[in-house]
């Protein structure tokens, strides 16, 4: 098997993808581009602990013509899009992390490039390959739960805890200015994987701000709530935030035939373990177990509980020619239509939106000129508001507040170690 030459672009997210090039007989790592000098540092002593000689760059044209295949882009979330663009007009298959636009000019942007350069494009979304998740995705697809009725999909992150080093204790980071629709990918994802039905309007609900996001600082509000019609007419509840009390990963999907429910996170054994009940497997009763294939042990050496190695196998795959369940562009961008019009609903006080179709030419034309985002460092959030309550001020001390608590933890830590 002949080995793609890989590269990766953010060296602090994109390190379990570096894991699996180093590892695998499938691909090469050759490159990494991070625009942190600090990170490039941390990744040269890494590589050397390894024995691998890999390139480093700070410059992406540099690194785009360094003779690399494809590239896997792992830089800020806001940020895919543009160097997706360029990675597939320049000859080069790509792997998108989170999220895939942040524009709807930006989606148009992308189809063109996917169709014109016949690059493979694929996107990284791993919720939709847990152990849970891909049986919920077998189960459908064999036919085993009938017609799709009803799902939900829960991703619960209580991220506060390192919510100020995540965000450089700024802001202007893109996570604190994301709004509460943005992470939709991972609630909703999963379903709109095994079912391969298309959104086609949504309304969307969030929670006011509270005590955890002003200490926080974001201007996200602590959790949103899509309810999603799909094209059969069944119905998709997908709920996700970045400021719960607690986490929760979870997903149920009710079929014509039964129904399916995955653990929950910190619950019994989480999303490692489901239960089901049906007509053609168990009748009435249900039954609990902990599905697997002959990749599940392999893949847990890997990230996020093993969805990050299907991710890279599945990209790689497609780059081959061969056959792989991995998330092209257009499945891509109904996963994140779900959130990024339902910000639009909940800001116009919860009222349905239509979810357009970018597989036709026509529709994205319509869309093209849209280029409004609550992630440019100069968005007016009263023009362009990034939640239907008023978005909250902020102190700089909030910010300064953050890094000093962050260093003194530091520092008590270096005195610890000492002793």
């Amino acid at each position: 098997m002949r080995k793609i030459k890989v590269g990766v672009l953010g060296g602090s997210r994109g390190k379990t993808m570096m894991e699996y090039a180093v590892k695998s007989d499938e691909c090469e790592l050759a490159a990494v581009c991070d625009f942190n000098g600090e990170v490039l540092a941390s990744l040269k002593t890494f590589f050397a602990e390894k024995g691998c000689s890999v390139a480093l760059y700070d410059d992406f044209d540099k690194f785009l013509s360094c003779g690399i295949e494809a590239v896997v882009l792992a830089n800020y979330a806001n940020e895919h899009a543009p160097f997706a663009v360029r990675c597939l007009n320049g000859g080069l298959h790509v792997l998108s992390e989170v999220l895939p636009v942040a524009t709807l000019r930006e989606a148009a942007l992308l189809a063109d490039a996917v169709e014109s350069s016949g690059k493979v494009y694929r996107y990284a979304e791993n919720y939709c390959f847990s152990r849970a998740t891909r049986e919920m995705t077998r189960l459908f697809r064999s036919g085993e739960l009938g017609d799709f009725e009803y799902a939900e999909g829960e991703y619960m992150h209580n991220c506060e805890g390192g919510w100020g080093e995540l965000t450089r204790f700024s802001r202007s980071h893109w996570r604190n200015r994301m709004d509460a629709f943005y992470y939709s990918t991972h609630s909703c994802g999963p379903v709109l994987h095994a079912t391969g039905l298309r959104p086609v309007s949504v309304t969307g609900f969030e929670v006011p701000y509270n005590a955890k996001t002003s200490r926080m600082g974001c201007s996200a509000t602590p959790f949103a709530v899509e309810m999603v019609t799909l094209e059969n007419g069944g119905l998709l509840k997908s709920l996700h935030g970045i400021a719960p009390s607690r986490n929760s990963v979870w997903y149920c999907m009710y079929g014509s035939k039964g129904k399916f429910e995955s653990g929950r996170e910190g619950i019994s054994k989480g999303t490692d373990e489901v239960s089901i009940s049906l007509d053609g497997v168990t009748g009435e009763a249900y039954k609990t177990y902990t599905p697997g294939d002959e990749l599940s042990d392999l893949a847990e050496t890997y990230g996020h509980g093993g969805s990050d190695f299907f991710t890279m196998r599945s990209f790689l795959r497609a780059v081959r020619g061969e056959e792989d369940d991995g998330i092209g562009l257009f499945e891509a961008l109904d996963m994140h239509f779900v959130g990024h019009f339902a910000h639009i609903s909940s800001v116009r006080g919860g009222v349905p939106v239509a979810i357009p179709d970018f597989r036709d030419p026509a529709v994205r034309a319509r869309c093209r000129d849209d280029d409004a985002s609550v992630f440019r460092p100069d968005n007016d959030f009263t023009q362009n508001p990034v939640s239907r309550y008023p978005t909250p001020s902020y102190p700089d001390s909030l910010y300064r507040a953050q890094r000093a608590a962050h260093e003194k933890a530091l520092a008590d830590l270096a005195a610890q170690k000492q002793v």
